[in-house]
């Protein structure tokens, strides 16, 4: 699997070195089965670009924690095989003000925030959704999951 973590200008030191987020990542989609030659990006944003990208992109004029931007739709998985032979699932970007406030509101590190939200991210990357409430208590559970399966505090 091919995953590259990107940072905004000025927040790189902000975490540990990005191979942490790789594996976290790996692991959501390899326990949901993606295949070896997935291709994913990972973007760590200021509030303001997060905001920007929302507002731009999907219509929401606010902020938000993190933001999936899956290249292929829901009929195109599983029927297109690519010319490079890598998959490219898409982008997620997360802002890591928004993670930083919400892990001090739930207790926890903000690395453990955003695997959360990174997880998250990656199921909508492979189709999840949290439209419903069934759709939603379902990708909770994956989340759960694969953050048990991670040694993160």
């Amino acid at each position: 699997m091919e995953i590259s973590v990107l940072f905004e200008e000025g927040l790189k030191g902000e975490l540990p070195a990005p191979e942490w987020l790789t594996k976290v990542v790996e692991k959501a989609l390899e326990t949901e089965g993606a295949s070896s030659s997935s291709e994913v990006s990972i973007l760590i944003a200021g509030q303001e670009r997060v905001h920007q990208l929302n507002r731009e992109y999907l219509d929401e004029d606010r902020p938000t924690d993190v933001l999936s931007f899956p290249m292929l739709t829901p009929d195109d998985r599983g029927f297109v095989a690519p010319p490079d032979g890598i998959s490219h699932l898409g982008e997620i970007v997360i802002s890591l003000p928004q993670a930083t406030e919400q892990a001090k509101e739930h207790c926890h590190s903000a690395q453990r925030e955003i695997a959360i939200l990174a997880i998250h991210g990656a199921l909508h990357l492979l189709g999840y959704d949290h439209a419903g409430s069934d759709e939603e208590l379902e990708m909770e559970r994956r989340e759960n999951v694969i953050l048990g399966s991670l040694d993160i505090e």
